[in-house]
């Protein structure tokens, strides 16, 4: 099965929940209660979202967690990047990934192209939409064949 983390869906929620009032800056204390999740999980939650760039810690008596950016500019694939890591379906897919099987397996091509359309779908997701109480409307089919891999070069600039 493939699956995101709990911390991952955690993530999902307690960004969601920041980007319904973005102007606010929210205490962790303030952020487990609303999501009804555990203080501990919610911080270290919190942090590795910082440490994402995802988030922006402010100090003092009104301080709190703020996006660093707009809701509508922190896709899904951000999110999860900022939990999981880099998102691939294996490891050849990566533009770090190393794999002993890469010269001989046939597949890897076929399998970066999977985890491409993955990404291309995720970056098509906003906090802003997964901030929306209505369901998301997604492509019915995304065509695999259109999607383009970046040149080694590129991939490691991305990166």
């Amino acid at each position: 099965m493939l699956k995101l983390s709990k911390l991952t869906d955690y993530a999902a929620v307690i960004m969601a929940q920041i980007a319904r009032d973005p102007d606010h800056a929210h205490t962790a204390s303030e952020l487990a209660a609303r999501v009804k999740l555990p203080h501990p999980t919610v911080g270290k939650t919190l942090k590795m979202l910082s440490k994402g760039g995802l988030l922006e810690s402010r100090r003092g008596s009104h301080g709190g967690y703020v996006l660093s950016r707009s809701p509508s500019d922190i896709t899904a694939s951000d999110i999860i990047a900022a939990i999981e890591g880099p998102i691939g379906m294996t490891e050849c897919s990566h533009a770090d990934g190393d794999c002993e099987l890469l010269d001989t397996c046939g597949v890897a091509g076929n399998w970066q192209r999977v985890s491409q359309a993955i990404r291309t779908l995720l970056d098509g997701v906003t906090l802003a939409h997964l901030a929306q109480s209505s369901p998301l409307k997604l492509p019915v089919q995304l065509p695999i064949q259109s999607v383009t891999l970046p040149s080694a070069g590129e991939a490691l600039r991305e990166h």
